[in-house]
């Protein structure tokens, strides 16, 4: 951290799992369903109807506001978790790429460093051909989707602001038999791999019904944990799973406004931190764009989870907020595939946020009690 007269420069933040389109569905999700119901699957009915009707130019539109957001909020690295490709009845657009590309140039245009996450999605669950707008999510083969990895991989080769990874949904939408091939596809190319784990008890139970394993027992069997691979949520975990996490030197991706908008639980941060598993966090769903509320929701969860107070420690006997910075910045950059954060971003000291606070303090303020309006810029 530096300080001035006027402003406090920090590192730039990473969020480092998005779902920009659904930006889109910001206040369309907050009242109750007629069945009166309302969990995680039913918000996702909501989700897939937006995603139904997305075009190139509106996902385009669409990210470029939710970009634009995360730019004027301190954020300079997104990574997109990109899984709606294909026109609405499933068969390819000419361009097979064209909506990845839009939301690419989104980022770009909006100042932001991407790592394009190109989704691998086959079907609704186990023996369950794909339905509704997930075909517009799906591939025929794992061969047809690894071509558009390369594909976008050939097209932004150089291009310093761009990164390409490649992200199986979930074990609900990939088969078992898929994972080897593309934990060997992306280790051959030293490519990230993001994945939702453990968000969801229904998807744990799925799995084990489907293959005898856990989500994260199955993914070390088939050897797709790795220093490059990320687990997005990890909110389900068994006690000896982060440590499966740890032992590849993963990354769990914390995503606290959204996971406590769709209820999803509270993952166990210190079970994580303890097995050496690398956390960053993410905006996914764009319900409020606020990543100061993001990283202190990592330990703000764990005090609740636990009914303990400053739970986080940094590593060499640092604050629970150089933690949580560290965290929110060169974690979430590395877990996009970059190196360091990509620069700095300025903020107000004079902010009423942060008014009468300590100097020596200062850090513990912006991450504790600060939100965009302090970001200067």
């Amino acid at each position: 951290m530096r300080l001035t007269a006027r402003a406090i420069e920090l590192p730039a933040l990473a969020s480092a799992h998005s779902h920009a389109f659904q930006r889109g569905m910001r206040g369309e999700a907050q009242r109750p369903g007629p069945s009166g119901a309302d969990d995680f699957w039913s918000w996702r009915s909501a989700m897939y109807a937006l995603a139904g009707s997305l075009t190139p130019e509106s996902i385009h539109a669409i990210s470029k506001v939710a970009y634009r957001e995360l730019r004027a909020a301190g954020v300079r690295t997104v990574g997109e978790f990109h899984y709606v490709h294909h026109q609405p009845d499933g068969a390819p657009y000419a361009d097979r790429t064209v909506l990845a590309d839009a939301v690419i140039e989104a980022a770009r245009a909006a100042g932001l460093r991407i790592a394009l996450l190109r989704v691998v999605y086959a079907r609704a669950g186990a023996g369950r051909a794909p339905e509704g707008a997930q075909r517009r999510f799906s591939d025929g083969s794992l061969d047809a989707a690894l071509a558009d990895v390369e594909a976008l991989r050939a097209r932004y080769a150089g291009c310093e602001d761009v990164r390409v990874g490649v992200a199986p949904h979930s074990v609900r939408a990939v088969p078992p038999a898929w994972l080897g091939e593309i934990a060997r596809y992306a280790a051959e190319r030293g490519l990230m791999v993001h994945m939702h784990v453990a968000e969801q008890p229904a998807e744990i139970e799925a799995c084990v019904a489907e293959t005898g394993r856990r989500p994260v027992e199955l993914l070390a069997d088939r050897g797709v944990l790795s220093e490059r691979f990320v687990a997005v949520h990890a909110t389900h975990l068994a006690p000896h799973e982060p440590a499966l996490l740890g032992a590849a030197r993963a990354f769990a991706c914390l995503c606290p406004t959204t996971e406590r908008d769709l209820g999803d639980g509270l993952p166990d941060v210190g079970a994580l931190r303890e097995a050496g598993v690398r956390l960053c966090v993410g905006i996914d769903s764009h319900v409020i764009t606020d990543p100061f509320e993001d990283l202190r929701g990592v330990e703000l969860g764990e005090r609740l989870r636990t009914g303990k107070r400053v739970t986080l420690r940094a590593e060499g006997g640092g604050t629970p907020a150089e933690a949580l910075w560290d965290i929110g910045s060169q974690r979430g950059a590395e877990a996009c595939g970059f190196a360091d954060p990509g620069g700095s971003i300025l903020l107000r000291r004079d902010a009423p946020a942060l008014a009468l606070v300590r100097e020596e303090r200062l850090l513990d303020a912006v991450v504790y009690s600060g939100s965009p309006a302090i970001v200067e810029g």
